[in-house]
């Protein structure tokens, strides 16, 4: 058992990341005397990862994951070993800035029902423009798809100071996630079956239907490479973004509404798929295909994990949950950054 020195955790999970860690560490173990242990936690790699952290930055504690089981069990595996009151999960591809740390921890300790939030997350290799995965916060819309202040599928917008604020979310992202330690555990963590998508918007609404609250908080600012598990546009990420979808909207949506959101879901993404297919991406129609039968091949599962879920919840908070469509709004109505919704959320 690692017991931290300072109530907060900042959590790596690595494997093979010698380059990242060599690149990130310093700044990260550099910003730590605002108030945090770091924490590397090496999920099985196969090479010289563990021992090169060890000997170059001997102030980062380390913890040996024997088997990898993916990005979620390896957290699931390493933040049981981890006494902390909060956890960070920083993925290894993040860069974090000078004073990047104190308004994350404040906001914690300030907002009441707080149960976990992100700072601002920007493109690393475009620095001015916010990244895809968390940007200005986490949103949902209202037949389950999921958006991003800053980012709105694959458009992003220039950071030009615009979501300096702190404001209510639907979810954080994982790359960068703060967390109440005691609330992590007791909701029951980042789900395994997700595997390394989806999972913290899935653990983000189980938060929120027990009452709590997810935030974003703007004066903190941290670089993401991107891509670096599973990466951007690939079939393995599309594959992702439509079963895990699915799996959410049934563990977690009311069922009143789930009654003709599915029904609908089928025929948005039967549109999705046959578009890819006349347009020549097989591939693509492939993948949609596959996500939903793999979904409806472990139904059983997908309805024992609802029930597990539905447990817990206690008062549903709907708030960074938009009324509208983002596929209409962007697609057909051609708003392509998130002023243009005219749909504010709540200030925290």
């Amino acid at each position: 058992m690692i017991v931290c020195a300072h109530d907060t955790a900042v959590v790596i999970l690595s494997y093979n990341g010698k380059d990242w860690h060599d690149k990130f560490l310093p700044k990260i173990v550099e910003e730590a005397t605002s108030g945090y242990d770091v924490v590397l936690a090496d999920n099985a790699s196969t090479d010289d990862t563990l021992e090169h952290v060890k000997n170059n930055y001997p102030s980062v504690k380390t913890l040996h994951i024997p088997i990898n089981r993916g990005f979620s069990n390896g957290y699931a595996e390493a933040l049981k070993q981890i006494q902390a009151k909060y956890y960070i999960l920083l993925s290894a591809d993040f860069e974090v800035t000078e004073g990047w740390f104190p308004p994350l921890l404040n906001a914690m300790q300030r907002y009441q029902g707080l149960a976990a939030c992100q700072p601002k997350i920007r493109y690393w290799r475009d620095r001015e423009y916010f990244e895809y995965a968390g940007a200005g916060g986490g949103f949902m819309d209202k037949y389950g798809y999921l958006f991003c202040r800053g980012r709105i599928f694959n458009s992003l917008e220039k950071d030009n100071g615009q979501y300096n604020d702190d404001i209510e979310v639907f979810w954080a992202s994982g790359g960068c996630f703060m967390v109440r330690a005691d609330l992590y555990h007791k909701y029951g963590g980042l789900d395994n079956e997700l595997y390394a998508h989806m999972e913290e918007v899935d653990l983000c609404w189980r938060l929120k239907n027990a009452g709590y609250k997810i935030g974003y908080i703007g004066q903190s600012t941290v670089f993401h490479v991107g891509g670096s598990v599973i990466s951007y546009g690939s079939p393995q990420k599309l594959y992702y973004n439509f079963r895990n979808n699915l799996i959410l909207l049934l563990k977690n949506e009311k069922g009143s509404r789930l009654l003709w959101l599915f029904p609908l879901r089928l025929v948005l993404d039967g549109v999705a798929g046959a578009h890819y297919l006349v347009t020549g991406r097989f591939k693509e129609t492939f993948t949609i295909l596959k996500a939903h039968f793999h979904f409806y091949g472990s139904l059983g599962k997908w309805l024992k994990k609802r029930k597990a879920a539905k447990a817990n919840i206690t008062h549903r908070n709907e708030a960074g949950r938009m009324p509208k469509s983002i596929v209409w709004q962007f697609f057909a109505l051609r708003k392509r950054v998130f002023p243009k919704l005219r749909w504010e959320p709540p200030k925290l």
